[in-house]
């Protein structure tokens, strides 16, 4: 940068010091900013603390690091733990004729996207949020801990003391160091938003996948209370049980035990290096624990209870959700589901005793290919379902606006062709919010795709502002209730209300199944 652009460069004073951003043609970017220490050395697999002030501008015009994973199609390869940057855009100009945003009654709604990826995989800067600042919102994209650097629980960690000087006392929270991360960043935009044109009480939380997840667990953390007003939940449901913290010590000292530290201490994982940790974590992904402060309870339990930070909600599932790890686990590994091995492929779902149940219910001549069947199964056991019944829970208790992502000819983002279509697949609906880093070739999207795309950022930053996505120019979306049970059917080129989800995707099946009724 020369001189005379850094004078130019706009300039915000946050809390821990000055940062430098950069304006572009459509909206004026702050990246790379720290909002805690370096989680390293005796800071690893303990809860974040304050990042150390600064005096002289930070170039915040470039991203910084993100956390420590193996390289994948969702994902970019790290191994450096100094990773906790967020990354702040704002509206190009702080003021107009008609609002000056530098004024307190002035500050836009504040939203923060927390990425997916397992919990194992992903960074911030692939999320480009241009269509949704020009709706007049701030966007904050966080990075935070993942794998076993952020999700690892071990008796030793839990039995340590903690640092009396953190912003918040999780002693006991020993495995959910992501989720601190995430909370630590939403601690930030409370105390620094202001600066970047925020409004701190009007701030909305939302994440796909295990961002998605993240959200969920945030809505049930009795921390995060009064750190966000609305909450955004894209394919998220997947894993509203999560294990005890018992559960996921005995996995923590396993791991102890496959790394080396046969002794189980604090000491000893400590001292590993990064590429020894993801060789041996686990590449499926993770889940939070029932750490018994920072979650308390089990997702689903605390949501049928209203044991939740009460927000208004949006949540929703993608049609074909499943068929993505379908071509992953099975035709990209060069075997593809045939009519002989698809009941063996159920049973790696629901188990050998239930799988022929399961396929009597789902008969592959209901279907194109085998490869479809399954994904229709994985579909409705572990997103679609799950997702009506946080739906049912939540709707109790704060006003819900669900929704199905529908459109069969959305383009695939993440992996190359396979001998099905994708369909409506896990995460093909972040392109019509974002523009995204793509890893496979897609082709743009169509009118009617963007006219889609048009009403879904509408939606979404319109939430952000008031709690209710509905506005003028966009077609109307009823809120949720158990009786009439309307989803809001988002399929191009106009999103319109549906009343058939359950029955679509055999929920009350599901639901005796699993229930054993």
């Amino acid at each position: 940068m020369t001189a005379a652009s850094a004078l130019a460069a706009p300039l915000v004073f946050t809390e821990n010091g000055p940062v430098r951003g950069v304006d572009t043609p459509s909206m004026r970017e702050f990246l790379g900013i720290p909002y805690a220490a370096a989680p390293v050395g005796d800071l690893r697999w303990r809860p974040p603390v304050a990042h150390a002030p600064w005096f002289t501008p930070l170039d915040a015009t470039k991203f910084a690091n993100h956390c420590p994973q193996p390289a994948t199609p969702f994902g970019i390869a790290s191994t450096t733990e100094d990773c906790l940057f967020l990354n702040v855009y704002t509206p190009r100009r702080h003021s107009d004729g008609d609002h000056d945003f530098d004024r307190d009654d002035h500050r836009l709604p504040v939203m923060v996207w927390i990425h997916g990826g397992a919990l194992v995989t992903g960074e911030s800067d692939d999320y480009d949020p241009t269509k949704l600042v020009a709706q007049g919102v701030v966007v904050v994209t966080i990075n935070y801990r993942l794998g076993a650097l952020g999700f690892l629980a071990h008796p030793a960690f839990a039995a340590e003391t903690t640092d009396p000087d953190r912003d918040r006392d999780h002693e006991s929270a020993a495995g959910n160091y992501g989720l601190m991360d995430q909370q630590f960043a939403l601690l930030w935009v409370k105390r620094n938003i202001a600066a970047f044109g925020g409004d701190a009480d009007n701030v909305t939380i939302f994440g796909e996948s295990a961002g998605g997840l993240s959200v969920f667990s945030q809505l049930a953390s009795p921390a995060a209370k009064g750190l966000f007003h609305k909450a955004i939940v894209e394919s998220g449901a997947y894993s509203l049980t999560i294990p005890s913290l018992a559960t996921a010590e005995a996995q923590g000292t396993a791991f102890a035990t496959s790394v080396g530290c046969t002794d189980q201490t604090a000491a000893c994982l400590r001292a590993l290096g990064v590429p020894a940790i993801l060789a041996k974590e686990n590449a499926a992904g993770y889940v939070p624990n029932i750490d018994g402060e920072f979650l308390p309870q089990s997702l689903g339990t605390a949501f049928a209870a209203g044991q939740f930070n009460r927000v208004p909600i949006i949540q929703g599932s993608n049609h074909d959700e499943w068929r993505l790890f379908v071509a992953l686990d099975f035709d990209l590994l060069g075997h593809p589901i045939t009519a002989q091995t698809y009941q063996a492929a159920i049973a790696s779902l629901v188990g050998p005793v239930a799988a022929p149940i399961v396929a009597t219910q789902y008969p592959l001549a209901d279907f194109p290919s085998p490869d479809i069947a399954f994904g229709a199964v994985g579909t409705d056991l572990i997103f679609a379902c799950p997702a009506r019944s946080a739906d049912q829970s939540l709707a109790k208790f704060v006003p819900v606006f669900a929704y199905e992502f529908n459109d069969e000819n959305a383009p695939e983002d993440f992996l190359p062709p396979v001998t099905f279509p994708y369909g409506a697949a896990h995460a093909s609906e972040l392109q019509y919010l974002f523009n995204l880093r793509v890893t496979v070739p897609r082709p743009a999207l169509t009118a009617s795709q963007e006219q889609l795309s048009d009403a879904m950022v509408r939606y979404w930053t319109d939430f952000a502002k008031r709690g209710d996505p509905n506005a003028f120019g966009v077609p109307f979306w009823h809120s949720y209730n158990a009786t009439t049970e309307i989803f809001q059917s988002l399929d191009p080129p106009s999103p319109q209300g549906e009343n058939n989800f359950a029955t679509a995707h055999h929920c009350p099946f599901w639901t005796a199944l699993l229930s054993g009724t």
